[in-house]
């Protein structure tokens, strides 16, 4: 059994990364030539071009692990089957519940590399990405329109405050610029208003800190008879009880979150009543990705299973292909229809792995046991 594991997984495992590095320099290509739109452009020249281009190739193989599986896998094992060798390793005794087992193991390996890449190597690379780009357009690493919102609640001495806090960019991990703090009290009723042009995070023992710089400071009075009040400070330290992880989780875009930022800002989403159902479908989207690679080995093990006269390797990895290609768009189709009809994210996020493996065990059964 060694030496059948071993036969089968160098042929897969070899075909896997060729498939791989195909499609990542098909990708490098198109993502190069969309760089040297900027060559030449505030100082942007062709090697960081070729840097930037570079780094985003850790994401896209995150991306195309399932289909590189897929497609490896299936040219693997219609090799075998057309040079007789599987034909042979099954008179030799490999049934094909074994077949399976064997295939579902080097599934799991598959998949936790996936999870690695996904979860460590390609949010790094693409922070570092970012920074690149944002370094030579004079821009901020994260930015939009209307920024992130964050919510916090805390009991003082005067009462229960709630605050509402608005980002508008960040530049790295700890710097924000374009900062809005909006507090209330228990009814509702605006108290105060915090505008910095910039701050920095701090965490210390006793908790974190904002250190503000050019603070303007309104505050509402009591009552209509009073005047408002206008402050302009170049400095102001502004204590907090949320985490710089949490913050620069809800500035970046969902795609570069990790699984473990996605699940605390959702989790923080909904403590403060907020509609946190597209962190979640995302972060078990993230949960179940890898496993796509263990739908994939059994989806292509049928394959093995067909004989040369039903076709050549080509037509069988053409329908790899198509099969990886309709796997990812149903993936997509599934989320946006999950977030518009709100439907159970863990659910809406398996639904297409469940079809799929679904598929691949009744082919597998269909090919082996009436076949």
């Amino acid at each position: 059994m060694k030496t059948v594991r071993k036969l089968i997984y160098r042929d897969v495992l070899w075909s896997v990364f060729f498939v791989a590095l195909a499609f990542l320099a098909l990708f490098f290509f198109i993502d190069f030539l969309d760089e040297l739109g900027r060559v030449g452009k505030d100082g942007y020249t062709l090697g960081r071009a070729l840097l930037s281009a570079g780094l985003s190739m850790p994401g896209r193989l995150y991306e195309l692990g399932p289909i590189a599986v897929l497609i490896g896998t299936i040219y693997a094992m219609a090799r075998l089957a057309q040079s007789s060798e599987f034909t042979i390793l099954r008179t030799a005794g490999l049934g094909p519940e074994r077949a399976l087992i064997l295939l579902l193991g080097l599934g799991l390996l598959l998949g936790a590399l996936t999870f690695i890449i996904g979860e460590y190597v390609a949010p790094f690379s693409e922070q570092r990405a970012s920074e690149l780009r944002s370094k030579q357009r004079g821009t901020s690493v994260w930015s939009s329109k209307a920024g992130a919102w964050l919510k916090e609640r805390r009991n003082t001495p005067q009462g229960e405050r709630n605050y509402s806090i608005n980002v508008r960019k960040s530049e790295g991990h700890d710097v924000m610029r374009g900062i809005r703090i909006f507090e209330h009290d228990a009814d509702g009723q605006l108290i105060s208003r915090i505008e910095a042009d910039r701050g920095v995070a701090d965490s210390g023992r006793e908790g974190a800190v904002w250190h503000l710089e050019k603070v303007s400071v309104t505050r509402w009075p009591a009552s209509f008879d009073q005047p408002l009040a206008v402050q302009e400070l170049p400095k102001m330290d502004w204590p907090t009880t949320l985490d710089i992880g949490l913050v620069s989780a809800a500035i970046s875009p969902i795609d570069s979150m990790s699984t473990v930022e996605l699940w605390r800002y959702s989790q923080h989403l909904s403590d403060q009543a907020q509609t946190s159902q597209r962190y979640e479908l995302q972060f078990w989207k993230r949960v179940f990705y890898p496993f796509a690679c263990i739908v994939m080995v059994a989806l292509a093990l049928p394959f093995g299973y067909l004989h040369a006269r039903s076709g050549g390797i080509s037509l069988k990895v053409f329908g790899g292909i198509m099969l990886g290609i309709s796997f990812v768009l149903l993936n997509n189709v599934v989320g946006h229809l999950g977030l518009l009809h709100a439907w159970t994210p863990w659910l809406a996020s398996s639904l297409p792995s469940l079809l799929y493996l679904g598929l691949s065990l009744a082919a597998f059964t269909w090919l082996v046991r009436y076949r």
